[in-house]
């Protein structure tokens, strides 16, 4: 028997200590490290090893038209990824995080896409650590799913009996919900804790590349951080997924933060019903006479991977006390906020020390590109002076401090899509190369002085 090493992981960061420390240097979390014991052999999962030995780039072979399995749920191929050639869907041998909040609905979309893969011919083992086999069963039925030959289901915790029925079975996916209460005999600790996450994770990764089986790991992650195994978990493997939404409301979005085969902070967009996950690829965006123009709102098209969404920016502002003043945002960068604020101050003449200002993006949608800026400040500069831009008008740009409107990337693919949409102007930086498209009127700003000109 190997000699067994003690260590110390945080499970915030995933950063291995060799002795307790009250609080993480790497990230500053305290009394975030656990206690791991693992043998010296490292990790087999009984999978054996190939041999490898060095080669020339130009002996190197590629395989640039990869065969995927595309589930039929366009939102979530979407995200997976599209090859060269068009195809969309897991890459076999690949390995899927998909993480978020308990209840958000990630088993009942794998569910919905375990479905449709063995509809299609596709062998799928769906392992379940949480529920029966009979209670999968109960939940396909509700969800419309029927009973394809080649959807196999099993209740187990095991890691070891997990391989062994994979073995059995055969699989082209295997799904793995959830990858938390997942344990390997050969780890003596609970599971969920460092140790067991970082061991399954290894055996399952070492299962996926060993057979060209695709393997989907389901993770919880709370708010207060206390489960970190999704975060332990990324580096390891090809593609992490995030399900966000609030459980209370219909609407959800997952979005790549992680894809070796396909472009990150890609979107799909669906909306929860009675039965089960339904797609909406134009769900987001926000048609022109959806609008209602008014103070505080603005729309701006945001891109999100290969998609460009017309997006909604609200704001309000209230009396406040000088020193104790607020800035709260949803669904938006707070220090980008506060950043629009002090420009609008110190370019746009505006006296916002004594107000509390509040921001959001609707509809759920997290934006994070400063592209959505100036329309951030119009929404802000609006809400404080009662003013709103005029029906069928929408802008982009990227603010800087020196009171500038700075070019933004891929605008003629926004300027194109808010022209589908209905939307007859549009407000873009100065000295963008662009030309009309369709019936839509480009107007450049170069200032936040000429923005703050539009609002009447």
């Amino acid at each position: 028997m190997g000699k067994v090493r003690q260590s110390y992981v945080c499970r915030s960061c995933g950063s291995v200590f060799p002795k307790w420390l009250g609080r993480c240097s790497d990230c500053g979390e305290w009394d975030a490290l656990e206690e791991q014991r693992e043998g010296q052999g490292g990790v087999s999962g009984g999978w054996g090893t190939v041999e490898t030995v060095a080669r020339s780039i130009a002996e190197v072979g590629t395989e640039t038209n990869v065969a995927r399995f595309a589930t039929g749920i366009g939102e979530f191929d979407r995200v997976l990824g599209v090859s060269p050639d068009g195809s969309a869907g897991i890459v076999p041998g690949s390995v899927l995080l998909v993480g978020g909040e308990p209840g958000v609905g990630k088993s009942t979309l794998l569910l919905q896409a375990a479905g449709a893969w063995a509809e299609g011919g596709t062998r799928v083992l769906y392992v379940s650590s949480e529920e029966s086999a009979e209670q999968i069963r109960l939940r396909a039925q509700r969800l419309g799913i029927g009973t394809p030959a080649e959807l196999f289901l099993l209740a187990e915790t095991s890691l070891g009996r997990m391989c062994e029925q994979a073995r059995t079975a055969k699989p082209t996916v295997i799904v793995i919900d959830s990858v938390q209460m997942t344990c390997s005999p050969e780890v003596e600790a609970a599971p969920g804790s460092v140790s067991q996450l970082r061991r399954c994770g290894a055996d399952l990764v070492m299962l996926a590349k060993a057979t060209g089986t695709a393997v989907v790991l389901v993770g919880h992650v709370t708010k207060d951080g206390q489960l970190a195994g999704p975060r332990l978990l990324e580096h390891l493997v090809d593609a992490v997924l995030y399900f966000e939404g609030d459980r209370l409301g219909a609407s959800r979005i997952i979005r790549a933060v992680k894809n070796r085969y396909g472009a990150t902070l890609e979107l799909g967009i669906f909306t929860m019903t009675g039965q089960g996950l339904a797609e909406m690829p134009g769900g987001a965006s926000i048609s022109a006479d959806r609008v209602e123009s008014g103070p505080g709102a603005v729309v701006c098209p945001v891109v999100h991977g290969s998609r460009c969404v017309l997006a909604e920016m609200q704001a309000l502002t209230a009396t406040g006390f000088i020193g104790s003043v607020k800035r709260k945002s949803s669904g938006l960068d707070a220090s980008r906020l506060a950043m629009i604020v002090a420009v609008l101050e110190g370019h746009g003449g505006m006296r916002l020390a004594d107000r509390d200002i509040f921001a959001q993006s609707v509809g759920g949608l997290r934006i994070v590109e400063p592209a959505s800026d100036l329309a951030v400040l119009l929404a802000v500069a609006g809400a404080e002076r009662r003013l709103g831009l005029e029906q069928g008008v929408c802008v982009v740009g990227e603010v800087s401090l020196s009171g500038r409107i700075s070019a933004v990337g891929q605008l003629e693919m926004r300027v194109s899509e808010a022209s589908r949409l209905g939307y007859r102007r549009v407000l873009i930086p100065a000295g963008s190369a662009i030309e009309g498209v369709g019936e839509v009127e480009l107007v450049a700003v170069r200032s936040v002085a000429q923005a703050l000109e539009h609002l009447g």
